[in-house]
């Protein structure tokens, strides 16, 4: 895994296999459809009065995650950290080991007066990352960057599945969908270095190939869904 190898290392590597990167599907450019896939047909409304919820998504490496959801619109924070394992209070390094049973995961704090679950799901199928890869996610292998949806309430759960489903009868990928829709049975903020890290290093070779296209997908595909962060 190219993360786990050291930094100057990684970044020398991704620079030689650039070229390679972005041409294979495992890349977010690679991933954007024409068109954002179809919203949800089971979705909650819109709440009345502002208000905060959370939900936690895990799809790769949790720094690309983070940075789309930054850029929607009604969410208010997006924390790196690690769920769906049995260790408590993991590492970094221990996650990273694949034997903790976590995976890099995100914490969406939103407000449902202005985004809905299913919005945050379409953002999460549609640029986020690629639901269809088993245990791994462009250049990271291990069950610690799987697919994962961890639900937080019977709603959730009911949203997310209704999703997947909806997508798998319209063949809106070509490979099956594998996302894993499971309880969140607790969060663990990752370390600090993690926290904004495409935001604090936009220039690094791994943020560049693999994160900074989902962001600007996101833009290009849900325009009315973007916000900069410093406007938020």
């Amino acid at each position: 895994m190219l993360r786990n190898i050291g930094r100057a290392t990684a970044g020398l590597l991704l620079v030689a296999g650039t070229a390679l990167f972005l041409g294979s599907r495992a890349t977010a450019a690679s991933l954007s459809n024409s068109a954002p896939l179809p919203a949800p047909t089971v979705d909650d409304a819109l709440a009345k009065s502002s208000g905060e919820q959370s939900a936690v998504f895990a799809g790769g490496c949790f720094w690309g995650i983070q940075a789309v959801f930054e850029h929607v619109k009604g969410v208010k924070s997006a924390v790196s950290g690690y769920a769906g394992g049995t260790v408590s209070s993991p590492s970094y390094e221990e996650v990273s080991s694949g034997r903790t049973g976590h995976a890099e995961s995100v914490r969406v704090t939103y407000d449902p007066s202005r985004v809905t679950y299913g919005q945050l799901l379409r953002v999460f199928f549609s640029v986020a990352h690629d639901p269809t890869q088993l245990n791994r996610q462009g250049p990271d292998a291990g069950t610690q960057y799987r697919s994962a949806i961890f639900y937080m309430t019977d709603s959730q759960k009911r949203i997310a599945t209704s999703y997947i489903d909806q997508l798998s009868r319209l063949k809106a990928f070509p490979r099956p969908i594998v996302t894993e829709v499971s309880p969140l049975r607790g969060f663990n903020v990752a370390e600090s270095y993690h926290q904004e890290y495409a935001a604090l290093h936009p220039y690094d070779p791994y943020i560049v190939i693999n994160d900074a296209p989902k962001v600007a997908n996101l833009k290009r595909q849900f325009a009315d869904y973007y916000i900069d962060p410093a406007k938020r």
